[in-house]
């Protein structure tokens, strides 16, 4: 299932240490796997919802949890695919955190679904691939910069709180990886945009923006809006008209995305 496992006990205190600890915070887990890192999540009592896909590891956390359940008292156990969880509901309507060691090919899947939960949401903590991570927090203007920098930024602050070796892993993993501490809320806060529905509507717009990186801004908005349109909406918001996507900021998103009326 692309797991790599946190075995090694030096980075998961080290992780923990970067990790926000309020004895009352709930916290989601994803891919908990042997119970690496819910055991740490768990000290003190909180309540960790741990989900794992694989149903043998599930099982054998839930046996391990049994033989000592003074130590796990605030654990619970769920088998599946995370794409198919009710984050809220897991959560029992309360405010939560997420902690999870990611399978790189489904980063940005979950991220988007954790994003249907922001209002919810207090902060996300993941382990994920260190060229993933550093697309997550890339800014305007760097190579990095895309549609998940700006979705991401959307929502939450990131930056990269620890850079992890493959020999942090059992198996070690072929890429060198990252975790990404992701606090909310992001430039969502301040931008104004609207209602979830034109919060999503905005985010199909920057996404149409990216849709072909080496092309303009004017020749990926085509098919959504007219030349005179795109030219108007360039000159009010102060770009050239040559101006490509990986230029812009959150905030000129937004505006260009009211000057073509999209809203």
């Amino acid at each position: 299932m692309g797991q790599h496992f946190l075995r090694d006990l030096g980075w998961r205190k080290r992780i923990l240490a970067t990790l926000p600890r309020d004895n009352s915070d709930t916290w989601v887990e994803i891919g908990a796997g042997h119970g690496e890192m819910t055991e740490l999540l768990a000290a003190n009592g909180r309540r960790v919802v741990a989900i794992e896909g694989d149903p043998k590891l599930a099982e054998a956390l839930r046996e391990r949890i049994a033989s000592s359940a003074a130590d796990w008292a605030g654990v619970t156990v769920g088998a599946g695919d995370v794409l198919e969880q009710d984050f809220r509901a897991l959560a029992g309507g309360e405010r939560f955190r997420v902690y999870g060691n990611l399978p790189y090919y489904i980063t940005s899947p979950i991220l988007h679904q954790l994003f249907n939960c922001a209002d919810q949401l207090d902060s996300i903590h993941i382990v994920i691939q260190l060229e993933v991570a550093e697309r997550i927090v890339a800014q305007p203007g760097r190579r990095e910069y895309g549609y998940l920098s700006a979705a991401c930024q959307f929502y939450t602050q990131p930056r990269i709180a620890l850079r992890l070796p493959p020999g942090a892993f059992s198996p070690p993993p072929k890429v060198k990886s990252a975790l990404v501490e992701m606090n909310l809320p992001g430039e969502r806060a301040r931008l104004n945009i609207g209602d979830a529905g034109n919060e999503t509507r905005f985010l199909k717009f920057v996404q149409a923006c990216f849709s072909q990186k080496r092309k303009t801004l004017r020749n990926n908005l085509r098919s959504i809006s007219s030349e005179k349109e795109i030219h108007a909406a360039l000159n009010t918001t102060g770009l050239r008209l040559d101006a490509r996507a990986e230029q812009l900021s959150l905030s000129q998103f937004a505006e260009m995305f009211r000057q073509l009326r999209l809203t």
